[in-house]
């Protein structure tokens, strides 16, 4: 992966000595990173280009790191990752900031392998989103790969797959690599949530009186994603009358709202989605066959998370990381037989459903370290353990193998880091990969 790609760190620090010895250890960790020594040229990078992470001093040559924070916090643009850098006499500061939504602070002098974990969990989470990392699974990896030039040249694309398998999240990647404009829109509908009479007032707009009820002008969700990403989910619950009402639309790139006669011009990328079969909708006369070629120029399936295990637990995991940031910083952790159930249970209701499975398991748990009762308690699920054949050293090297995968995945493969994280010597991590049949993902 590219430089360019990767997540970047956003350092804003005067101290020319502490700056330096920060942006060494980055890069010697391969992480990426701008260095700023005070808010305003900071703040003037922010504005135009996307930090997963913004680590700050609280004392700055021109204003406090707090007052950088409030302005923007403020802003229309969503806010990365806050760290604060602080002394001792500025901690209460520090703690006013979190209350408002920064993520941590650390004091000087720091821990800084401690603040590179840190970043390593934020960067874990970023990723996700900003530089495309939809799985660790070789077909989510695929998917990944093309979203970079689908962003660049495709103005339809159909995404299929299960519901619950994170449709929503893929075309939220590719609109995030296609706009140049952090404002730009992503306008997200259910095609089966909008009741038929509506279809056209929601998709197109109205005029003031083009029926009862029509007080005012409306726009429709055509023109609100102008110059930006037009979602439809579930594009196979569109109405048949309203399917050549959006061929005209997508085709002539043009709109005319309910009650008007103007004809608005509207310039977005369509990106569909749905969990149904269209070609076999269409062999049944239930959809379009010249809607059905218009959206599905470029087709990504997403497969079902049951038939990619290598992406459960790394899912599991941000979720974990997702929590523990909203929720105090609490730091969760799997029981070995819990990792073990996650793998074996198949997971009908995909990423969505494991989500909600974790978040339980976070409020329902006594302790930090989550087994399984926490995420399959009774009457939760048909779940049962996978019966074991009374080897208990097979069962011990199963959980081993599954425990130094998930290391290496959360590492982004780094033999070094992942043995660190294990707590054992680099030796030692690769005989036993090599005695458990283990690759570093992306091998």
């Amino acid at each position: 992966m590219s430089e360019a790609q990767q997540p970047r760190i956003c350092l804003v620090e005067d101290d020319p000595i502490m700056g330096e010895s920060l942006c060494d250890r980055f890069e010697l960790e391969g992480l990426s990173f701008d260095w700023f020594r005070d808010a305003a040229s900071a703040m003037a990078a922010m504005a135009h280009k996307s930090y997963a992470v913004v680590i700050s001093d609280i004392r700055l040559p021109d204003r406090g790191g707090d007052e950088m924070f409030g302005e923007l916090r403020s802003g229309s643009v969503p806010l990365p990752p806050f760290i604060f850098i602080t002394g001792y006499g500025s901690i209460d500061r520090a703690v006013a900031l979190l209350k408002l939504g920064a993520v941590d602070y650390i004091t000087k002098p720091f821990d800084l392998d401690g603040l590179i974990e840190k970043l390593r969990a934020l960067l874990l989470h970023s990723g996700a989103a900003d530089r495309g990392m939809l799985g660790v699974a070789p077909a989510m990896r695929r998917i990944e790969d093309m979203l970079p030039r689908l962003a660049r040249h495709a103005s339809a694309v159909l995404i299929s797959g299960e519901s619950g398998v994170g449709k929503e999240h893929v075309a939220q990647a590719l609109h995030r690599l296609g706009s140049g404009d952090l404002k730009a829109p992503f306008i997200a509908v259910n095609c089966g949530a909008i009741t038929e009479s509506l279809f056209e007032a929601e998709l197109f707009g109205h005029e003031k009186g083009a029926f009862t009820g029509a007080t005012r002008q409306k726009k429709g969700y055509f023109e609100q994603a102008h110059g930006g990403t037009l979602f439809l989910d579930e594009i196979g619950e569109l109405p048949h009358a309203m399917q050549v009402k959006l061929l005209r639309a997508i085709q002539e790139r043009r709109i005319v709202r309910v009650g008007g006669e103007a004809s608005i011009p509207v310039n977005l990328r369509l990106v569909c989605a749905t969990n149904r079969d269209l070609k076999e909708m269409v062999e049944q006369g239930l959809f379009r066959e010249d809607l059905f070629y218009r959206i599905n120029v470029i087709q990504l399936h997403i497969p079902p998370l049951r038939s990619r295990k290598e992406d459960i637990l790394w899912f599991a995991c941000m979720f974990l990381e997702e929590f523990s940031r909203a929720h105090g910083g609490e730091r969760f952790r799997l029981q070995p037989e819990a990792e073990q159930a996650l793998l074996e249970y198949p997971w009908p209701g995909n990423i969505r459903e494991l989500r909600h499975c974790v978040e339980r398991a976070c409020i329902v748990s006594p302790t930090p370290s989550l087994g399984v009762d926490a995420f399959f308690g009774e009457g939760l699920t048909a779940w049962t353990p996978r019966v074991m054949d009374g080897n208990l050293a097979a069962y011990l090297e199963e959980c081993e193998r599954n425990y130094i995968s998930q290391a290496l995945v959360l590492c982004d493969g780094h033999i070094s880091r992942t043995a660190e994280r294990l707590g054992i010597s680099r030796k030692s991590l690769w005989e036993k990969m090599r005695r458990l049949g283990i690759t570093a993902p992306g091998e």
